[in-house]
C-alpha cells in the first residue's frame, strides 16, 4: 500500500478520502467505509459496494453523531471518567461495535482528530478480530489527518 498521498501534503478532504477508500478496500468483508465530523454531524467521506440513497447516508452519519456524543453518552462518560479519576479533555469512548441481524458496524474516533469518526460496515460473518486489526492498521498507516 502507497500513504504517501494520505500523509503527505494536500487538503483534509483529499487524506480523508484515501483513508475512507484504504478501509473500504482492505478491511476483510468490507461493504462500505465512511468518516463522519463529530462538530457538524456531516459525512465527509463515503465508499460503498452499492450505491445508497443520500437519506440512508445522512441518517448514519446522525446515529454516528448520537453514538459518540449524545446527551446521555456524555453524560455516562463524564461520570466514568470522575470515579476513575481520568483528567482528559477527550472522548472517553474511542470504539464502538454494533451488530444488526446482517452487519458489523466500526465506529471508531480517529486518533490524530478526535471529531472525525470513521465508519466501517462489514457482512456479518466477519472475524470481528481481523476487523479491529485491519481498521486500527489502517488507521495508524493512512489515518494521520
Amino acid at each position: 500500500m502507497n500513504t504517501s498521498n494520505a500523509t503527505g501534503p494536500g487538503s483534509l478532504s483529499d487524506r480523508i478520502g484515501v483513508l475512507v477508500k484504504t478501509l473500504r478496500s482492505e478491511v476483510p468483508e468490507c461493504l462500505a467505509a465512511g468518516a463522519i465530523d463529530m462538530t457538524t454531524g456531516m459525512l465527509l467521506a463515503v465508499e460503498t459496494v452499492d450505491n445508497h440513497p443520500q437519506e440512508v447516508l445522512d441518517l448514519l452519519a446522525a446515529a454516528t453523531l448520537d453514538l459518540f456524543q449524545g446527551r446521555n453518552v456524555v453524560m455516562i462518560e463524564d461520570i466514568w471518567k470522575e470515579r476513575r479519576g481520568v483528567r482528559l479533555d477527550r472522548h472517553y469512548f474511542q470504539e464502538i461495535l454494533v451488530n444488526s441481524d446482517n452487519l458489523t458496524h466500526l465506529f471508531v474516533r480517529t486518533e490524530s482528530r478526535e471529531d472525525v469518526v470513521i465508519v466501517v460496515v462489514c457482512r456479518k460473518t466477519v472475524n470481528v478480530g481481523m476487523l479491529f486489526a485491519q481498521a486500527r492498521r489502517v488507521l495508524k498507516d493512512v489515518g494521520r489527518l
